[in-house]
């Protein structure tokens, strides 16, 4: 996985911008679900925290918690060389759910 291929992967998304977002660039759907870095090696991402521990399990050179309080909420850390796109693209579509909820009908009174 290159940065210009997680880029085109992010943006495909529906919905998704990207923008600066401190040093790196963020891709936003209804909020930020995954930041690119300037240098291009790594992206953090979305998850829930057992996603994370499912992914960082799967394929732990690719994928690692931060070590931080956003990495106790599930934000990883992913090592894009080494990672492919097929896996990226199913990581990156969970990131995006969690960023896009959509809120259920509310029931109509009567």
């Amino acid at each position: 996985m290159t940065s210009d291929e997680f880029r085109t992967l992010a943006l495909s998304l529906s919905g998704t911008t990207a923008a600066p977002h401190f040093d790196r660039t963020a891709f936003k759907a209804k909020r930020i679900f995954a930041t690119l870095a300037a240098d291009g090696r790594s992206a953090n991402l979305l998850l829930t925290p057992e996603e994370q521990t499912f992914y960082s399990g799967l394929n732990p050179a690719g994928f690692r918690r931060l070590a931080n309080k956003w990495g106790e909420q599930g934000w990883t850390c992913a090592t894009l060389a080494d990672i492919d796109a097929g896996l990226m693209r199913d990581v990156l579509a969970k990131a995006w759910q969690l960023a896009s909820p959509s809120k259920p009908p509310r029931a109509r009174r009567p």
